[in-house]
């Protein structure tokens, strides 16, 4: 029955020592290794120790490789303790040997400040490229499938993503199974909510780690017939006949706080062209109507309130760019923003004709209801480059702010009627195509509060935005996979 050799992240005895246990007593573990730094020199009764630098690097993936000779190779990626529910390993051997799958994962408990928390995961799909896909921290691989994907990995190439690239090796030949049962308790030791996290990978600290995804995530997409090389439709800005330049575009609802300070943010922009300012005001009941009617003596702005009841944001986005007034490009900013300065549609709308490009990007600051500048500050994208962004774009969770489009290519594409992630799935649309361009000064205060729509959410709505965007992923990733079999 010893069918599985167990792989365990390993600082000290004290921090290992009730994971081993738990795994010893299960009567199914062959051998279990402890993956400590060079410097480490305890260990464990009836452990072998192999010392790598990073659980997450190449070099760690050889490692494992090597010493593996199970039927089955159990990885733990925490250094927390891990507890395993009542028969979990038979349980996804089980399902393992009857799916067939290369690797299988499962639903567990978190347990924060010794408080016990149910934390799923979602299904695994062919666009789930995203390098912080939540797998949970077990991961149990069928032992052959493992060391095949890890032949393809060259020893010494990352640091950071050895395991991400084992995944995605993995993937290209085996399906990896998402157990919808909850099979372990994990100690979770990072307590910050949900919006606080959704920035790590633009984290300037993280930059070294990020290339190394990058390159990763790059040759997959070169593997699958997924990449796409720097070759794009150029435009000539001369499609349509429209009375303004530009168009700012509010969807809103509800947003009495801050929509004032959104308006006059963009009445005050000083161009050289005509614009205006389309708000989609979908049936708000808290005076943010009669706010926006303070401002009908300018003309420049335009208040629709949609006939439909069943608009999200990118409905409202819709309804403002097929607008018959609305401008050449269409730029966004949320309700609860403003743009940082009154150059900013001026620097927007300069970058469409300097760059040659369908769709712009810019930089955003972080601030506080108040617009103090707060943790992490300025995010500027910089992993974005002209030559691969575009691949990239299916890896990263986001693509920055505010995002303004070239109005012909925007009313041919249409933006999906959701509230959550309906600017990535156009951004991935776009650059199919056409060179997105970036303006890398902040132009943009982005407010963080209670009502944003991703402060902080539950993990159960986190897993329903992650499931759509791995969904718009793989939507876009086969369609880049057809059109690349068609040249």
């Amino acid at each position: 029955m010893n069918k599985i050799n167990c792989f365990v992240p390993f600082a000290g005895a004290a921090q290992a020592e009730k994971t081993v246990k738990g795994l010893q007593e299960t009567g199914l573990v062959n051998n279990i290794y402890l993956l400590a730094m060079p410097d480490v020199t305890e260990n464990l009764p009836g452990c072998s120790t192999l010392h790598t630098q990073s659980i997450q690097s190449s070099d760690a993936i050889w490692e494992i490789a090597g010493h593996t000779d199970a039927e089955y190779t159990l990885i733990y990626t925490k250094y927390t303790t891990l507890e395993l529910g009542l028969f979990a390993l038979e349980r996804m051997i089980h399902i393992a040997e009857d799916s067939g799958a290369g690797m299988v994962y499962a639903d567990r408990y978190q347990v924060k400040e010794g408080k016990q928390t149910n934390a799923p995961v979602i299904d695994y799909q062919f666009g789930s490229l995203r390098d912080d896909f939540d797998f949970g921290s077990v991961l149990l691989f069928r032992t052959d499938a493992f060391k095949e994907a890890a032949a393809r990995i060259k020893k010494g190439q990352y640091k950071f993503a050895g395991l991400y690239d084992l995944r995605l090796k993995l993937s290209q030949k085996e399906s990896l199974i998402h157990i919808n049962e909850y099979l372990y308790s994990e100690i979770e030791d990072d307590t910050r909510k949900s919006g606080e996290k959704i920035f790590d990978y633009v984290d300037p600290r993280n930059r070294d780690r990020q290339i190394e995804m990058e390159q990763a995530c790059t040759e997959h997409l070169k593997e699958i017939g997924g990449y796409l090389a720097p070759e794009f439709k150029q435009i000539e800005f001369s499609t349509g006949n429209f009375e303004y330049e530009a168009s700012v575009i509010i969807p809103v609802r509800n947003r009495i706080r801050t929509i004032r300070d959104a308006i006059n943010s963009v009445l005050k922009q000083k161009t050289d062209f005509k614009f205006n300012l389309i708000i989609i005001d979908n049936h708000s009941t808290d005076g943010t109507s009669e706010a926006i009617d303070e401002y009908k003596s300018d003309e420049r702005l335009i208040h629709i309130i949609p006939e439909r009841n069943d608009l999200g944001i990118g409905g409202c986005w819709n309804m403002g760019v097929h607008h018959p007034k609305c401008g050449k490009f269409a730029v966004q900013l949320d309700s609860d923003d403003v743009y940082k300065d009154e150059n900013t549609l001026t620097t927007i709308v300069r970058a469409f004709y300097e760059q040659n490009c369908a769709m712009v990007v810019g930089t955003y600051m972080m601030t506080d209801f108040n617009m103090n500048m707060i943790a992490p500050g300025i995010i500027d994208h910089k992993e974005w480059t002209p030559e691969n962004g575009r691949n990239n774009a299916l890896r990263i969770n986001g693509l920055g702010a505010p995002r303004a489009f070239y109005t012909p290519v925007l009313r041919e594409v249409k933006v999906p009627n959701t509230s959550y992630g309906e600017d990535y799935a156009l951004g991935l649309n776009f650059s199919r195509q056409y060179q997105i361009g970036r303006v890398y000064d902040v132009v943009y205060l982005c407010r963080r509060w209670d009502d944003n729509s991703d402060a902080s959410l539950d993990i159960v709505k986190m897993n329903g935005h992650n499931l759509y965007k791995d969904r718009i992923r793989t939507w876009e990733l086969q369609a880049r996979v057809a059109m690349n079999k068609k040249k």
